[in-house]
């Protein structure tokens, strides 16, 4: 049963603001678009429910940030129990058999005891070892375009991707007023990774000297009504060389700043501003994909799950997120705002070369950048080469 049309604000809102500023013109559709998804990625990570519009509207609610008052939120407006989506490495985890690996999403229909908030966390997260008293029952008769943008959301907030999710009531609309819900287009937040990069703007340019690369700048990128910056660092004047060095550099909040030993990612951002330094001119774009796009909390607990024995890749999928999150579509689009439309990459990732020339941009030849392991990060180097593909020799 389709629900009748949602509003993501009380009625009357838009109309009032709108004629107290004196605005006539109906705003930006992209700006709102992204507007919405952003907002619901705030609900989730507040653990407020959120309404998304598809072929069969839901309220969904973060398994990982769920508190009694968001249950208790998300039943006002449901229509039925909710069920449990889990990524299928997730949810082959969690019903201890294999799943079909293709879905975006599988949907778990648990007993009503087990809708408690700190039991559901467990679930939602392999780094808690929550066990299950009782196997729940795999529903199959979810729409798989909704269920995929939800996972998409909770990925896009830096949730674990484990998310409760009900059919609407027929008088959601007016219930989900009264508590002020979020909605949002699943086919909005499935397009967002391309409208967010479509709409990225220069914002900030600033002279950064640094040590071994006194001529620098740094230029900040945002896209309208984000709050994400992704950051250019420009040594010399590389828009004026014919193909200069560049790295594609995603941010490293252990390795780059603490200087952790678990990765070569504090190894690889010094040697590349200084490689650049000595040939007068190159682009480092630090990119705000952190953990291969799955963000930093989620990084520490793959670092957990690796603590028992789990690569890399396996981690990232034991928690439900794919092998490597990360959208280069994000850097060619800083290229092109830059000028430099021909380039040497600076990397040891062969999908990074392809993901350029995917996206328009003549990649000249790869450019060697690989560091010796120290003791601590050989098992992690050695995954690099035999699991991701990267050329360490």
């Amino acid at each position: 049963m389709t629900s009748p049309p949602l509003r993501s604000q009380p009625p009357g809102d838009s109309r009032a603001v709108a004629a107290e500023s004196g605005l006539s013109a109906v705003a930006d559709p992209a700006v709102l678009r992204l507007r919405a998804v952003h907002r619901a990625q705030a609900d989730l990570r507040r653990g407020t429910p959120v309404l998304m519009r598809a072929a069969q509207d839901l309220v969904l609610l973060s398994a990982e940030t769920t508190g009694t008052r968001g249950l208790a939120e998300l039943r006002h407006v449901a229509e039925g129990a909710p069920v449990l989506l889990l990524a299928p490495a997730r949810a082959a985890a969690v019903l201890h058999r294999p799943v079909v690996p293709a879905l975006p999403a599988l949907a778990l229909r648990l007993p009503e005891a087990l809708f408690e908030p700190e039991f559901l966390r467990g679930l939602a997260d392999p780094t808690a070892e929550q066990m299950l008293p009782a196997e729940p029952v795999l529903a199959s008769d979810w729409q798989q375009e909704a269920t995929a943008a939800a996972l998409a959301l909770a990925k896009l907030a830096r949730l674990l991707p484990a998310v409760l999710a009900a059919p609407l009531r027929a008088d959601a609309a007016a219930r989900a007023a009264e508590l002020h819900l979020q909605a949002v287009a699943a086919a909005d937040v499935l397009a967002y990774p391309r409208d967010m990069v479509a709409n990225l703007t220069r914002v900030a340019e600033a002279q950064v000297p640094m040590d071994g690369a006194p001529d620098a700048r740094i230029v900040a990128f945002r896209a309208p009504d984000a709050g994400v910056e992704q950051l250019a660092i420009l040594v010399g004047r590389p828009e004026a060389a014919d193909a200069p060095l560049v790295r594609l550099h995603s941010e490293c909040f252990t390795g780059d700043l603490l200087g952790s030993l678990r990765c070569d990612c504090g190894a690889q951002l010094r040697g590349a501003i200084r490689r650049m330094a000595e040939e007068g001119a190159g682009v480092l774009l630090y990119l705000a994909q952190e953990g291969r796009g799955i963000g930093l909390v989620n990084k520490l607990r793959a670092y957990t799950l690796q603590d028992r024995g789990l690569d890399t890749l396996d981690a990232n999928r034991a928690l439900g997120w794919g092998a490597d999150e990360r959208n280069f579509m994000v850097a060619a689009t800083m290229l092109e705002a830059l000028g430099v439309r021909r380039l040497r990459l600076l990397t040891n990732n062969p999908d990074k070369v392809a993901a350029l020339a995917a996206c328009g941009v003549e990649v000249l030849r790869r450019e060697s950048h690989a560091f010796a392991p120290n003791g601590v990060n050989d098992h992690y180097l050695a995954t690099k080469a035999a699991r991701f593909g990267h050329l360490l020799g």
